[in-house]
């Protein structure tokens, strides 16, 4: 697929059809958000792969009753490793930003693979973090349904953007 048309055709997608995802699908998704860039090539991301029904039913519970989440065949924890030292004027919160960039390769590249996502940051992080058994170097940033999308025609190409001319300003913020 052009990369253009996957940008523009990725949605967030919150309704599943129960097709299981292969291995080497999955492996894909999750090497495109290896390849992210990070500070310092830190790379502070772990991913959490859950695919057992009932934990996918627990990570509905701890994420509001969002039970859309559990259709998906797989819910992906992007966990990011907490920076100790200062990359940059965030600080030890730059581990976010990298977690973000991980994430959106991941989105892409599972829309490229014909599956959708949903950025899911509502959710109970301490109980999410305990329940994935995440460890205290680590913080549960973000988690994503995977999985085909249950309508065919989910991936239409989005008009809801502002104009990019009322975004840029030339030598000085206009």
């Amino acid at each position: 697929m052009d990369f253009s048309d996957v940008i523009k055709t990725r949605r967030s997608i919150r309704q599943y059809s129960d097709r299981q995802i292969d291995d080497a699908t999955v492996q894909r998704v999750l090497d495109a958000a290896r390849m992210a860039p990070s500070a310092n090539n830190t790379q502070p991301w772990h991913f959490v792969v859950v695919r057992d029904a009932a934990r996918r039913a627990k990570l509905v519970e701890l994420a509001s009753g969002q039970s859309f989440i559990a259709q998906a065949p797989a819910v992906i924890a992007v966990c990011g490793k907490c920076y100790t030292s200062q990359h940059s004027w965030i600080g030890a919160n730059m581990y976010l930003v990298d977690v973000a960039i991980a994430m959106d390769h991941l989105t892409l590249a599972a829309r490229n693979e014909g599956l959708g996502t949903c950025w899911i940051g509502a959710f109970d992080h301490d109980a999410v973090h305990a329940f994935l058994e995440v460890p205290d170097t680590h913080r549960v940033v973000i988690l994503t349904p995977l999985g085909y999308p249950l309508k065919t025609d989910a991936f239409q190409p989005t008009t809801r953007r502002y104009s990019l001319d009322s975004m840029i300003s030339n030598e000085k913020f206009t």
